[in-house]
């Protein structure tokens, strides 16, 4: 047996226009309202309810599950746009994706925060610092730290080591403290003039 939907209109001077449609075998309610001020569309079942309210400055829809699906797709407001999760957010893309400010950009986490990829590049126009209770910098290959003027300095104690350690300097080298100690089990010191003392 087909099932039976009851349909009503209901015209009234003072609320309007409503039309509504009732599955009682399945137990689903649609409903329009036009009052003159705003349309409602509400679709009401045993568990679930979903309505789209317009108005003249705004468009509402309340949902259980909300999908979009299309070739393409265009978001833009002329002021604040705001996304909020109570839960997870998921960016996804299968090709480039960029994201970009005109003004300035902050991204913050409370726990850990990662970023990777096969190259990465971080670049500042004027001023780049990376601050951190522990910082380390390591390469499986190769690290390396230049510039145009190369200051390391430590509070309390600084150390460099590796199985060969190589420091050169193309002008001038001072190596220079208030107790300086230099050891090995064999030391050389070559130089076309060497001065100790």
């Amino acid at each position: 047996m087909a099932n039976t939907l009851v349909c009503r209109v209901e015209l009234n001077k003072e609320n309007g226009i409503t039309i509504k449609v009732e599955n009682q075998a399945s137990q689903i309610t649609q409903t329009v309202v036009m009052d003159g001020t705003s349309i409602t569309i509400t679709c009401k079942g045993q568990q679930n309810t979903s309505t789209i309210t317009q108005k003249e400055d705004s468009i509402t829809i309340t949902c259980k599950d909300f999908k979009v699906e299309a070739e393409t797709i265009t978001c833009k407001s002329t002021k604040d746009t705001s996304h909020k999760s109570d839960q997870k957010i998921d960016i996804e893309s299968t090709q480039d994706m960029t994201i970009k400010s005109s003004a300035k950009m902050t991204a913050e986490a409370t726990s850990d925060a990662k970023v990777s990829g096969q190259n990465v590049t971080v670049s500042a126009v004027s001023k780049a610092e990376i601050t951190g209770m522990t910082t380390s910098m390591s390469g499986t290959t190769k690290a390396e730290v230049s510039g145009a003027q190369l200051a390391l300095s430590a509070t309390s104690q600084a150390e460099m080591s590796g199985a060969i350690v190589k420091v050169s300097s193309s002008g001038m080298m001072n190596v220079e403290g208030q107790l300086t100690t230099i050891k090995g089990s064999m030391l050389n010191l070559q130089g076309s003039l060497v001065k100790v003392g």
